[in-house]
């Protein structure tokens, strides 16, 4: 980014403006404010990019202080990119949803050297090579926090989005403006950049983070879990003065999008990727240049992976795993994309961390159906960011297959670096203290023997109508959001509602009282009020959101639809056969006699009836109806996409005519793609489809004149 010439010069500058009088005038000030945000931005580099400053912390904050000093007297001297300008004191109320100029994919993960051999394989097919060619890599960090996307435009920071589902994230720019490690301006323009969208990672060093938690544990405060939490949690605080505190950095490592000054896509003059990578070190951004290597060939590639794999505790920041990338952006562009991932990167995911820790107990957690969960209790252990305490042992069978014991020292790991799971007791170290574990017989709620039927792994309580945590569960479950999905009536608040015996049964949640809820702590007339809407809104919902929420043994969310869509009204459930259930395809016998079992039972009934009279909604809705598109439907059998702002309709209408006129709507370019309607401002996707010859390209006029809606 600089020169050792041009680094000299700023160092002695800096020098010299920490010797400026307090009493200049606006216009020796005037002289002086560029170099001070000059040499400021310097700094800024050194320190939050290289973490190698050459001023000590006190000459920063003197320049800072002069900076802010000049522009509070002589305002019209303030600049948007000034330093001073990153943390803003305006709170934040709500996060806005943004489309990002290009998605955002998720990547294919491999696990072994074979799946990267594979992959290697899988390129040369997708660019037409000869098994005989070479493909060169590039291996970077997969950075373990949450993806961002930055837009620059005119050089200057104008966006800020989270990742979201990979097309749209949520809009946090003035938190990201205090992020040191981003640039606030970059001369994207030398290069012809006009307008262009980074992708990156928000990240904390380790020893940071380790400071955080001690901070807070010195004051009473809950500790933080780990630090991609810590970072993406950042990103979002309402206050940016708050996200500052974490010092969050922000790696980034691809241009996704650029454009020159007329629209036209710009970055033809990059040959490779890491010549991109390159770049962004240039502009001073914190791009992974010394983490990264060009490899010639996929063996080069793996070997490179397995050296970080061994080296990543010792690295700064979280990462789980490496990205391997085709290197030559040509290449890129013939292997394409998937709807869901790149073809032309993949990420080599390292191996699950593992630790040891003592069993120190057993829970048994009641589930809504009665299952018997047995819950090891583990002294707390540090496991790939997280605080391990406990850890399902699933069933008896699992405990017995593994032998495992209470006062064991179990080895334990986290599956992919998510879910904890108990590999093995290390039986060596037992010293003979340890115990079998004794899988109860009865019931730890309510205390009925309970029961296990035949091919099942789970032990169950019988007592449906009487066991305390089964209705508690079921009624968690009932207003949860693969349910009725009731916003605002979570967990702990049916449990304090439970407690306070306002509710019994799912009939009880209809009929609460929002005067005694208003009342309560932490509510107030406007949470309750916002709760009865939420209530009155889950009523009209279809039947089968209603059919899911009962905590049917075995009736998830599909079988649910399956059969909302062959009734007109729930309660015919309680004359159909196994044969009516059976004819719809994907419902079997099992589902089939549950659904019938809870049918048949008069207080289920009595339920159901009560319901309807507080206003739940029984009948089939048209969201419950099978969609009936006839075969001379105009778009009968094709796929579409969407792409650019459309001018006479949201983008879901969009989809929903499509629909109604018997296409299939899809998220991605690729082979299988028949059509893309493209609005105003269509980028990388009109290219791509373009470019493949086989997609047929429409504006929106013209879709709408295919459809019969001129």
């Amino acid at each position: 980014m600089y020169s050792k010439n041009e680094e000299k010069a700023l160092f002695e500058r800096s020098k010299a403006l920490l010797a400026l009088p307090d009493n200049l005038s606006e216009k020796e000030a005037a002289a002086v404010v560029d170099d001070l945000i000059r040499t400021i931005t310097y700094h800024e580099w050194r320190y939050y990019v290289l973490n190698d400053p050459v001023v000590s912390d006190y000459e920063y904050d003197l320049l800072y202080k002069k900076l802010e000093a000049l522009e509070k007297q002589f305002p019209n001297l303030r600049r948007p990119d000034s330093p001073t300008q990153r943390v803003s004191n305006d709170i934040i109320n709500t996060f806005n949803t943004v489309e990002h100029l290009a998605p955002m994919l998720s990547l294919a993960n491999s696990y072994n050297a074979e799946d990267l051999k594979d992959f290697d394989t899988q390129i040369k097919k997708f660019a037409m090579l000869s098994d005989d060619d070479v493909v060169e890599y590039v291996v970077e960090p997969k950075f373990d926090g949450g993806g961002i996307a930055l837009v620059y435009e005119n050089d200057l920071l104008v966006r800020a989005a989270t990742r979201g589902n990979g097309v749209a994230g949520e809009d946090i720019t003035p938190n990201a403006r205090t992020l040191r490690s981003i640039p606030l301006r970059a001369a994207f323009s030398e290069r012809g950049l006009h307008k262009v969208e980074l992708r990156g990672e928000a990240v904390i060093r380790k020893d940071r983070f380790k400071e955080m938690n001690a901070e807070r544990e010195n004051e009473g405060l809950p500790l933080f879990a780990n630090p991609r939490n810590t970072a993406t949690g950042g990103l979002r605080t309402k206050d940016p003065n708050e996200t500052a505190k974490r010092q969050i950095e922000a790696f980034v490592y691809q241009i996704g999008y650029g454009v020159d000054q007329n629209g036209e896509p710009a970055l033809h003059t990059f040959k490779t990727h890491h010549q991109t990578i390159e770049f962004l070190g240039g502009l001073g951004f914190k791009a992974p240049l010394n983490e990264t290597k060009v490899c010639r060939n996929i063996d080069e590639a793996i070997q490179f992976c397995h050296e970080w794999e061994q080296k990543r505790e010792a690295y700064p920041y979280e990462i789980d795993g490496m990205v391997v990338k085709v290197n030559s952006l040509e290449l890129q562009e013939r292997c394409g994309y998937t709807s869901h991932h790149p073809r032309w990167a993949m990420a080599f995911k390292f191996k699950a961390k593992q630790a040891t820790t003592k069993l120190l107990e057993v829970e048994y957690q009641v589930g809504k159906i009665g299952s018997i969960t047995p819950v090891a209790k583990v002294e707390p252990v540090s496991l790939a960011g997280v605080t391990v305490s406990s850890i399902s042992l699933h069933n008896e069978d699992f405990i017995r297959s593994k032998d495992i014991r209470l006062g064991d020292t179990v080895l334990i790991e986290r599956a992919g670096d998510v879910i904890p799971y108990i590999v093995k007791p290390l039986t060596d170290l037992r010293d003979g203290s340890e115990q079998v574990i004794e899988f109860p017989t009865h019931c730890p709620s309510c205390h009925t023997p309970l029961v296990r039927e035949e091919g099942e792994a789970a032990w169950r309580c019988p007592n449906y109508d009487g066991c305390e945590a089964q209705i508690l569960q079921r009624l968690i479950f009932h207003v949860s959001k693969p349910a009725m999905n009731i916003d605002g009536l979570g967990k702990s608040i049916i449990e304090r509602f439970y407690e306070l015996g306002w509710v019994k049964n799912i009939a009880d949640i209809y009929r609460l009282d929002y005067d005694k809820i208003a009342q309560l702590d932490g509510f107030g007339e406007k949470s309750a009020n916002n709760l009865r809407q939420a209530i009155e809104r889950a009523k009209k919902n279809p039947i089968h959101r209603l059919l899911h929420s009962l905590s049917i043994h075995h009736l998830g969310q599909k079988a649910s639809k399956l059969i909302a869509a062959e009734i007109d009204h729930v309660l015919d459930l309680q004359n159909w056969t196994e044969e009516d259930f059976t004819r719809i395809k994907d419902i079997g016998p099992t589902v089939a006699e549950n659904v019938i079992a809870f049918f048949k039972n008069e207080k289920n009934i009595a339920l159901l009836k009560e319901m309807e009279s507080l206003g739940v909604n029984m009948r089939q809705t048209e969201a419950d109806r099978p969609k009936v598109v006839s075969e001379d439907s105009p778009l009968f059998g094709k796929t579409i996409l969407f792409t650019g702002t459309l001018q006479t309709m949201t983008r879901k209408e969009a989809q929903e005519k499509a629909e109604a006129a018997g296409a299939k709507n899809v998220s991605g370019v690729s082979s299988k793609l028949d059509i893309l309607v493209a609005g105003e401002k269509a980028g990388s996707k009109l290219k791509k489809a373009t470019a493949l010859g086989t997609v047929q390209i429409l504006s929106e006029a013209e879709f709408l004149k295919i459809i019969g809606q001129k």
